[in-house]
Formats: C-alpha cells, structure tokens, sequence
C-alpha cells in the first residue's frame, strides 16, 4: 500500500493495482466561502491534478465543504468515471458520482470498497452539517483500511469496528475543526479522540489526514504526536508529495 498526500484529506491511494484518490482538494491558499462564513486554506497542494494520473475511483467524503471538494477538486471529478460518496452529493454533482451508502459494498478489481458512517460534528448537528461519509477499504491478501472522513464520533467509530473487527490502516481526519456554525464543539476528531479511535479500531498502522493547511484547524501535529505515539501501533505522518509505503 502507497500512500501520497497532497496535502489536507486529499491523498493518493494505491492497493492491490487500484488506484484511489480522497477529497480531491488542488486550490491555491486564499478564503473559500461557505454560506455567510469563510474557510482559510493556508498552503497550496504538494502536486497538481496533472501529477496525480489516472485514478481507478474518487472516494468523496462530502461535497459540501470546500476543504474537502473545491473548485480544482470538481474539475478532476469531471475526468474520472467512479466516485464514491453520499446520497446528497450524488443528487447534487451527478455522474461520475455515485451514493455508496452506509454498509453497502461496490467492487474494484481486487477491492471491495463498503461506505460507513461519519458524523460531521456533534449529536444533533447533521442538519447543520450534512450528510458525510466514510470508507472501508478490503481486498484479498491486502491490508483493510479505514477512511475516517470528517467524522467527530467515537460511537460512529465503535460501530465500524463492530463489524470490521479486524482493521490494519486507518487513515483518521483530524485537527479538532472549529467553525461558527458551531463554535462550541469540534467537527472532526480531536488529538484525543484521533488516539481513542485508533484503539478502538485495533488499527496496526495509524495515517493522520486533514490536521493542517486550514486556519479552522485548532489541533495539529503538535498535540496528535504526543496523542498517537502511545498506542501500540505504528504512526506514519505523511509528507507532502512523498510517497508512504506501509508494509
């Protein structure tokens, strides 16, 4: 399994000869409007589109955000023929888009890619942030990895380890994301949380994700390394543009 990140969720997959890439995300830094708020991207992606190549599938946790899906991120959907994502994002991009919903499965060459729940903030909140979703990834002779997307819940974690009890990556979005639209609670798991789900999960390799490059970030590398390094697993902070291969 190769990993390479671009920079916030987005990164490039590769297992099993698929080739997969996460919330496309390729704008420049600058303020992204979102409704009457706006979201500050601080640093540019590590590579292009261009650089990216083909993909076998785009796995898209929401499309409502644009530091999960921007302006850059839609054009590169344009040029794929799978993404997989939510109902709402389906109804709302169309094709290449397709809804993967929560348990249900679509075959990829040798993967089997399932959608699971995420919770985009906490209890209550869905109606504020809308509808998210996250990823397992199986194949055979082949690590299963789970994409947390922008999930703040250790319940929505607990239930995905319910029924993939046996878990080997788990790529976690972090960075305790903090917005108006509810100030008082993080949208994505904490430091903290990021360490209890890996536990939950059993995970033997731990990917952090979409930590940095936005200001509404209020935890980073230097609260999740202090978090992750105790668990048993191995923890791999990936580096823009380089490639991460995980045994």
């Amino acid at each position: 399994m190769e990993i390479r990140y671009v920079g916030g969720p987005t990164a490039l997959v590769e297992m099993g000869g698929v080739r997969l890439l996460l919330d496309p995300t390729f704008d420049a830094p600058g303020e992204y409007p979102i409704g009457s708020r706006a979201l500050r991207k601080t640093a540019g992606p590590a590579f292009g589109p261009s650089e990216v190549g083909p993909v076998d599938a785009v796995l898209l946790s929401h499309d409502q955000h644009p530091d999960n899906l921007d302006t850059a991120g839609r054009a590169f959907l344009a040029t794929v023929s799978l993404a997989l994502s939510t109902r709402s994002a389906a109804d709302r991009i169309g094709p290449p888009v397709q809804a993967l919903p929560n348990w249900t499965s679509h075959p990829l060459g040798p993967l089997t890619i399932t959608g699971v729940p995420a919770q985009h903030g906490p209890d209550g909140t869905e109606h504020l942030t809308g509808e998210v979703t996250g990823f397992v990834i199986q194949g055979p002779d082949l690590p299963t990895v789970y994409v947390s997307g922008d999930n703040a819940s250790l319940d929505v974690v607990k239930s995905i380890a319910a029924r993939f009890p046996s878990v080997d990556v788990a790529l976690l979005f972090a960075g305790a994301a903090r917005t108006p639209l509810i100030p008082d609670a993080p949208l994505t798991l904490t430091s903290a949380d990021a360490a209890e789900a890996a536990a939950i999960l059993g995970a033997r390799h731990v990917v952090p994700l979409h930590f940095e490059h936005w200001a509404h970030f209020t935890q980073g590398r230097d609260t999740l390394e202090p978090a992750l390094t105790s668990l048993p697993a191995e923890i791999h902070f990936p580096i823009p543009g380089k490639p991460l291969t995980l045994p």
